[in-house]
């Protein structure tokens, strides 16, 4: 009860305007800071969070890393349609110090095998009507995550109309950020499809952009990497994004645009009481290799709502469009394909949009049946839309009801196919958000996997719904063969994925292209782009090579992304830093696989630590050749108690295969 006289006897001053307001105001603030209910640490000690109350009565938390403040006095807070829970706040009491562990599984990324241990309070507030809402905190080793909770039941569905969450962060802090489309621009109304490159900038010098910027953001305070991101909503919350004040350093959550809804369904947060809202997630920490190695994006995910898992199969897919576009999606082509995928060892083949027009239903079922007998499973191309955007692409409408839904899902388990991708959502209002989880929900019970394109992205759904495969939500290759200003910047881009919406939750970007694109001039080296295959985290990784294109190049380069898995066992960060470079080892049962790429126009030399290979390793070693198209493979022992030399020219990459010995 001492933080509850505490709280009064700020309001009581303040309400008098007593001369000595500003005295014992201090003095109150400085007694609850130092007691120990109102701090909550990280296992290890070394992250420490500070919930204070203003003199307004509005929360408000402060982040310490070894004692040093990188986040101070950020506001918390919700307003309501119905109540008011962003001032004249009354903090009731403080749960004690809980410790959190969890262990769980996931069928694909960077770590297969996921632990997180953290301590958890919860602080608990009744607003000035004596409404109750309460403030979760949890802090592990490397992050801080909170969110907020509102205890109780109702029968009428309750209304956010804005969440006052803010990180407030020094002057001098840097921020790599992308900005987000007005809703129905672009191509056939078809935005925010979260597909533009990333401005990195001083926090000060962030332009005005009233859409906001989507998470995940990377910020560098000082010698600390702050990674913030969000997990996924439930039918209940709508994805939320950045806002931000010009020339402040402070960053708001904010809502979707007005038109990002289906069906004029809700866009703002909405739900019957009891009610949580998406945890707030903030990865810390001195180094990159904290942030590129943790999995606490999925670690505040909502386990798995699906009981059947069998026909979940990760793994590689041809795909005919984004060399050969429209005019491949036809039947001799994809049984091309098919082909070329089998004789690869990839489980998959995309068939694109407007197979149900070019090729049928019928025939598609033809195809699954051969594709089955080359021991490659069928995907499927789907257009989202209903009058949400006007793209001409087919097969349209199919999923928008559940009852279009089954009776689709009926067909697709009948012609055999394995999965679908559902491309053109435009948004993040509430009821697209859920319009995701229905089709999930419906796919799983067919035993459908699923991948969305046009889209936002997962926020850890890949834990919740092992079904999604994978997201687009990224600026990907396609978008090189569109024009040259995208191959001109594709390396640069490339380098800061990793460590931004490719941190967490998988990214169908369709990687490795060693053919030259029509009327465009490709920038990056063919060692860049087979890199790509290790750097980037897909559940389902569409290689954008064709047939005629892989037989070029030389049969190791063929035979190593024959074998290259999905599915990690562990990864290690080696170097990096975004916009110019970055190196990644990942494990798979006792072999590692490194990969690295330069994003800069100046040659770079390396020394890569890879000790914790082993002493001495066999290694294979394929980097760039004497022109941007050709390799340097080379076969031989390695100590790995000495760093390893490595020259990139611009734009070039490299990929080692190591065994220990």
């Amino acid at each position: 009860m001492k933080n509850y006289y505490c709280c009064s006897l700020k309001r009581f001053l303040h309400l008098f305007n007593l001369s000595l307001l500003t005295f014992f105001l201090s003095f109150v603030d400085e007694a609850f800071c130092q007691s120990k209910e109102n701090h909550i640490e990280s296992p290890n000690g070394i992250i420490d969070v500070l919930l204070t109350i203003n003199s307004e009565g509005v929360p408000e938390y402060s982040v310490l890393v070894n004692g040093e403040s990188i986040m101070k006095n950020n506001r918390l807070g919700l307003l309501r349609e119905d109540a008011d829970f962003s001032q004249r706040l009354q903090l009731i009491s403080v749960g004690s110090t809980e410790k959190i562990e969890d262990h769980y599984t996931l069928l694909y990324g960077k770590r297969i095998q996921c632990s997180y241990r953290g301590n958890r309070k919860v602080f608990y507030f009744k607003n000035a009507d004596g409404e109750e809402i309460d403030i979760i905190f949890q802090v592990s080793n490397d992050g801080v995550t909170f969110r907020y909770y509102f205890p109780g039941k109702s029968s009428d569905r309750k209304k956010i109309t804005n969440e006052l969450t803010c990180f407030n962060f020094n002057d001098s802090t840097h921020i790599w950020i992308q900005p987000i489309a007005p809703a129905k621009s672009g191509w056939n109304a078809s935005n925010p499809s979260f597909e533009e490159y990333y401005l990195h900038c001083g926090i000060t010098e962030i332009p005005n952009h009233e859409p906001g910027w989507t998470l995940p953001v990377l910020l560098q305070s000082g010698k600390y990497w702050i990674s913030l991101t969000e997990t996924a909503p439930d039918h209940n919350y709508c994805g939320c994004r950045l806002m931000h004040d010009s020339l402040s350093s402070k960053l708001k959550i904010g809502f979707p645009q007005k038109a990002e809804v289906i069906h004029g369904g809700a866009l703002k947060p909405e739900a019957m009481l009891p009610w949580f809202s998406p945890w707030r997630i903030m990865t810390i920490s001195d180094n990159l290799g904290t942030l590129v190695e943790s999995t606490l994006g999925t670690d505040m995910a909502k386990p798995s709502v699906l009981s059947d898992l069998s026909y979940i199969k990760p793994g590689r897919s041809s795909w005919s469009w984004v060399l050969l576009k429209d005019d491949s999606t036809i039947f001799s082509v994809q049984k091309r394909f098919v082909d070329y995928a089998s004789d690869m060892g990839w489980e998959y083949c995309l068939v694109d949009a407007d197979w149900d027009r070019k090729i049928g239903y019928e025939k598609l079922g033809e195809l699954c049946t051969y594709a089955r007998s080359k021991n490659v499973g069928i995907t499927a191309w789907y257009n989202s839309a209903g009058d949400w955007n006007t793209t001409p692409y087919t097969p349209r409408d199919k999923m928008l009801t559940k009852e279009l839904r089954n009776a689709e899902f009926t067909t697709l388990k009948e012609l055999g196919v394995k999965g679908i991708k559902v491309d053109f959502f435009g948004g993040e209002g509430q009821s697209v958000m859920s319009y995701y989880q229905d089709i999930l929900e419906d796919a799983a019970r067919f035993g459908l996997m699923v991948d969305f394109h046009g889209s936002t992205y997962p926020r850890g759904w890949q834990r919740t719904f092992p079904n999604l495969i994978s997201m687009e939500g990224i600026r990907g290759f396609e978008f090189v063969t569109f024009e040259q200003a995208n191959a001109d910047k594709e390396a640069h881009h490339c380098t800061i994925i990793p460590f931004t919406r490719n941190l967490f939750d998988p990214m169908d970007f369709t990687p490795v292209c060693f053919s030259e694109v029509q009327n465009i001039q490709r920038k990056t080296t063919n060692s860049f782009e087979l890199a790509l295959s290790v750097l980037f985290l897909s559940g389902i990784q569409h290689y954008a090579e064709v047939p005629e294109g892989m037989a070029k190049v030389p049969g190791e380069v063929k035979e190593i992304l024959k074998i290259i898995p999905v599915s990690w066992d562990e990864t290690k960060f080696i170097d990096g830093f975004p916009g110019k470079h970055v190196v990644i080892a990942r494990r798979k049962d006792t072999t590692w696989y490194v990969a690295g790429i330069n994003g800069e126009l100046k040659e770079k030399n390396l020394e890569l630590n890879i000790q914790f290979i082993g002493n001495v390793a066999s290694c294979l070693m394929i980097t760039g050749g004497e022109s941007n198209r050709s390799f340097k493979i080379e076969n031989k022992d390695i100590d790995t108690s000495i760093p390893l030399k490595i020259v990139l020219k611009p734009n070039d990459g490299f990929l080692f295969r190591l065994s220990a010995k």
